[in-house]
């Protein structure tokens, strides 16, 4: 299974707000250059790549100056709206110095009901690729709510990075997270806790071991992680659960090293 993914060209990579941030919701600078520069490398080394990035609302958070994250629908949308501007100009400088240009999507959940809008994602995404740049998703945080009854929402960007990787007919899914993989408890509470290297198919047991939520900065956990598989895996995509702490990761992730958990990806007939 390792050497399906080192033999892989078309990668989808998500990072959440948690490694892209410090604790005080403030940009890490230094992980998103040392992301930008180990994706720009994947690119030079013939793959394709996707990345999904969380981060708008904390950045957003950061950037205004707040205490806390926003409680309010309109507050978060705000916030979002900031921090998407100050990600991708971030991204776009980082990538820049590599010699590599990106591209930002925003995405709304209606755009898979509309199958003509449903193309012309696809069809974008497929030119930039082919063009050697770099998409850049999001979720369009700043006019996608729960409370807005015409619009289908993603809610959290495991699922989108799946979803986008099935659009896009991904050979795997890569998502950096704050855990070393999935174990069969909460490593943060349980010290005899496992970590499953390998996981074929998503059995109920499976899913009691996600359990809760995620982390105060992001809105993804174990559970969310799990629907990502599901999608991912169900469009024949391999997806590899690792943190991302370390970007420097990815290379041993690409080079096909027993890093993180792998959910082997299994066409539905």
């Amino acid at each position: 299974m390792r050497q399906k993914i080192k033999d892989g060209k078309r990668i989808v990579i998500k990072v959440g707000t948690s490694t892209l941030t410090y604790d005080n919701g403030s940009i890490n600078f230094n992980r998103i250059e040392k992301l930008s520069m180990i994706i720009s490398d994947l690119c030079n080394m013939g793959k394709e790549v996707v990345l999904v990035s969380s981060g708008a609302v904390g950045i957003g958070c950061g950037k205004l100056r707040l205490a806390k994250k926003p409680e309010t629908i309109k507050e978060k949308q705000a916030a979002a709206a900031v921090g998407q501007c100050e990600l991708m100009h971030v991204y776009s400088k980082f990538f820049a110095e590599y010699g590599h240009v990106v591209a930002q999507i925003l995405l709304t959940g209606i755009v898979l009901d509309n199958n003509e809008m449903k193309e012309n994602v696809c069809a974008t995404f497929e030119t930039l690729i082919k063009q050697g740049i770099v998409p850049i998703v999001n979720e369009n945080d700043a006019i996608s709510s729960y409370e807005m009854e015409n619009v289908k929402n993603f809610g959290d960007n495991d699922t989108l990075s799946a979803i986008v990787a099935k659009l896009v007919n991904a050979d795997t899914l890569i998502i950096l997270s704050d855990i070393d993989g999935f174990y069969d408890k909460d490593p943060r509470n349980n010290s005899d806790s496992k970590m499953i290297k390998e996981i074929h198919e998503i059995t109920k047991d499976i899913e009691d071991f996600a359990g809760g939520a995620g982390t105060n900065r992001g809105t993804g956990g174990m559970k969310t992680k799990i629907s990502a598989a599901k999608i991912a895996t169900g469009s024949g995509t391999n997806m590899v659960l690792a943190n991302g702490e370390k970007p420097e990761i990815l290379l041993d992730i690409i080079e096909g090293k027993e890093i993180g958990t792998v959910f082997v990806g299994k066409k539905e007939v």
